[in-house]
């Protein structure tokens, strides 16, 4: 019984962290909050906060928000200190790596390959629509068979272009350089964020309370389905951790990254929520653009083209971030040599994983370009949940394994944070459609095919 020993192989922390990686060292605490703020604020406040509400929750979405950032908070927190004891750039996957073995951080690194590569090509499929949008308001037209795939609309459809456009020049972008990168990022993030508050503090003043009156027309079980669909919104704060080997001081800096970003973006979810639901009735909010439909409700027209630059923007950072934390854990999978060594390697001049970032892009670009994907869009969901379960675990195995290790930043509340994590997890697993699991686990049969194929003889663990 040889071989299942092998398979439940754990990689030391000190061999995870004792790795000259090559990669380039220049993201601050703050550039890393940024980055979390960049990957999270994108399609949950400009598309499914009016979506969520008009479907399951109500003016209750607020109170669904906070459920789901409560979710999220008790994960931050072991992902937090996690990626301080093990500060590289392969996120959960290594972390499982090093309390659950081999297999388990296969099964992980594969899972989050696909959890970013869908996300990605959703957010540029919506940011393509955006801009479409926004043309069009400026008397350009852009014909439908270079703006929709050919499997979305046969009929009509050949090739998303401006979805392909956006992730090959990302692509480029990333190649270049971090911090190149991070600073586009700020950019990015600056503008959505000020057109943000802009629509509270101008909203505010037109916030009608009767809209408010029936608070949970769908009742409880309605709130906590909304804080599954909205689950969404808060998927990329994950993606800091994938940034650590290129921090200045990913000890400290990195768990600060993760846990302002998710708390800034959930106070502003929170105020979104609120704001637009006083400002026009819940029944009317189930449309694409929800707060540019609720500006023009109250005749501030002037901020309806505002929002949609502000959207493509956000969309922008996000697709930014996903395609960067792809890029790390395929980087750092193939380091452990459970993929091709070759998309390890690093840019002699720009100090990136160029091939592997390369590799990333052009998949993206495809599915983003031709496939009609938004049917798995639950499975960046039940991706990014079986994640959580395995971080909030691994941080009390690690507990328990390795009491001694310095921890720069502890969770508070051993065991009882983490068991909290996985049974929220579970609970919002659990409530995702049958389908989602089947898709799931066709997914992980294709990686252990590969896993057992190639990775198994090649591992780097094994082999040493």
């Amino acid at each position: 019984m040889q071989i299942p020993k092998q398979l439940l192989q754990r990689k030391s922390v000190e061999a995870l962290t004792d790795v000259e990686h090559g990669l380039k060292q220049t993201l601050t605490a703050k550039d890393l909050t940024i980055l979390g703020i960049g990957a999270v604020i994108g399609a949950g406040i400009f598309v499914l906060t009016g979506i969520a509400a008009a479907k399951y929750a109500g003016p209750a979405i607020v109170i669904s928000f906070i459920l789901a950032g409560i979710a999220c908070g008790l994960a931050a927190m072991c992902y937090s200190e996690l990626a301080a004891m093990i500060p590289v750039s392969g996120s959960a996957y290594s972390y499982a790596y090093a309390t659950m073995g081999e297999l388990m951080a296969w099964i992980i690194g594969w899972d989050l390959i696909l959890e970013y590569a869908l996300a990605s090509s959703t957010v540029a499929i919506g940011w393509a629509g955006y801009l479409t949008s926004f043309l069009e308001n400026l008397g350009v037209h852009l014909p439908t068979y270079l703006t929709m795939a050919y499997l979305a609309n046969p009929a009509a459809g050949f090739i998303n272009l401006p979805a392909v456009t956006i992730i090959l020049l990302l692509t480029g972008l990333l190649v270049i350089g971090i911090r190149q990168s991070a600073i586009f990022n700020f950019v990015m993030v600056l503008i959505k964020l000020s057109v943000i508050v802009v629509f509270i503090v101008a909203g505010s003043g037109h916030i009608q309370t009767e809209n408010w009156a029936d608070f949970t027309p769908f009742g409880f079980g309605g709130v906590l389905t909304g804080a599954g669909v909205i689950f969404f919104a808060y998927i990329g704060f994950d993606a800091v951790s994938t940034a650590a080997q290129e921090a200045i001081n990913p000890q400290r800096d990195v768990p600060i990254g993760i846990i302002a970003s998710l708390a800034v973006c959930t106070l502003l979810y929170i105020l979104v929520a609120g704001v637009l639901t006083g400002i026009i009735p819940y029944t009317q909010l189930n449309v694409p653009a929800p707060i540019a439909l609720a500006v023009d409700h109250v005749g501030m027209s002037w901020l309806s083209p505002i929002i949609k630059i502000a959207a493509i923007a956000g969309l922008t950072s996000v697709m930014l971030v996903l395609l960067m934390g792809q890029s790390r854990i395929f980087f750092s999978m193939a380091k452990d040599q459970l993929l091709p060594p070759l998309f390890a390697q690093v840019h002699p001049k720009f100090q990136t994983p160029h091939l592997s970032t390369i590799l990333v892009g052009v998949a993206v670009s495809l599915l983003a370009g031709f496939m009609p994907i938004e049917k798995l869009g639950e499975l960046v969901s039940i991706g990014t949940l079986f994640a959580f379960v395995l971080v909030c675990g691994g941080v009390w195995i690690l507990r328990n394994s390795h009491p001694e290790m310095e921890r720069h930043f502890k969770c508070p509340a051993v065991p009882y944070v983490p068991i909290g994590g996985i049974l929220v997890c579970l609970s919002l697993m659990a409530g995702l459609p049958a389908d989602t699991w089947i898709r799931l686990f066709v997914w992980l049969l294709i990686g252990f095919l590969i896993y057992f194929g190639y990775g198994v003889k090649h591992s780097q663990l094994r082999s040493s």
